[in-house]
């Protein structure tokens, strides 16, 4: 049964949606959706496709990254009133490398009740199939593009524990062999694309074994880079 919106208190729930197969969404998930007074979405046209194939007629706001410093004290306002709203990205749980933390912040920053539901995201299947140790590890997300890029990845050269990094298509290669440079081209790697999806595939091997692969393998989809550490047990 689904929850109704007298059951929920008031405030800001994050609510992980598929990264792939939408079977992957949880029940607990679709009934906060359906129990909301409003969704946040970081693009609405995705959104209201998930919403629409559960029946699930939840009114819903714009909120992605370069509307969110504005539109945030609109949502507290709203929230502080009573209001019950739910924060979704296009993929995955809201706040890891994707809108979210700036609301967050200011909702704990008002006292107001904020709740994350588990589920979808990305690194954490590709960790755990990588084959390298994942008991300890550091989430990068993506690197900076440009101004402080080397820096970082000198910074992470020496980094014990297994480094996890988000990566588009149009750059895995890029990195693969920047990281190669500096870490040592036979630092062990794994990648994984498109996981959940039809075509999801994990490749492992060195650094300088993986960009060559997707050199001669044009790279499609969304990436994870997991990369062992400088330890020895890397």
């Amino acid at each position: 049964m689904a929850a109704s919106s007298s059951e929920l208190k008031p405030g800001l729930y994050l609510v992980p949606t598929p990264i792939g197969n939408l079977d992957d969404i949880t029940f607990r998930a679709l009934k906060v959706l359906k129990a909301v007074d409003f969704v946040l979405a970081e693009d609405t046209r995705n959104t209201g496709k998930l919403l629409k194939l559960y029946d699930i007629s939840a009114k819903m706001f714009s909120y992605h990254a370069h509307n969110e410093h504005a539109s945030t004290p609109e949502v507290v306002k709203k929230l502080k009133a009573g209001g019950k709203a739910a924060l979704v990205t296009d993929a995955g749980t809201p706040g890891i490398s994707d809108p979210g933390f700036q609301l967050v912040r200011a909702c704990v920053t008002e006292g107001l009740h904020v709740e994350c539901l588990p589920g979808a995201t990305a690194f954490v299947p590709a960790l755990a199939v990588s084959g390298l140790p994942c008991d300890k590890f550091v989430f990068e997300g993506f690197l900076p593009q440009k101004k402080g890029r080397q820096t970082r990845i000198g910074i992470l050269a020496t980094e014990e524990r297994t480094i996890v990094f988000y990566e588009s298509p149009h750059r895995i290669v890029k990195t693969l062999k920047e990281l190669a440079v500096v870490f040592g081209a036979e630092r062990k790697a794994s990648v994984s694309r498109e996981i959940s999806k039809m075509f999801e595939e994990t490749v492992r091997g060195s650094l300088q074994e993986l960009a060559i692969h997707f050199e001669t393998h044009a790279p499609k989809g969304e990436f994870v880079l997991v990369v062992a550490g400088s330890g020895k047990d890397g």
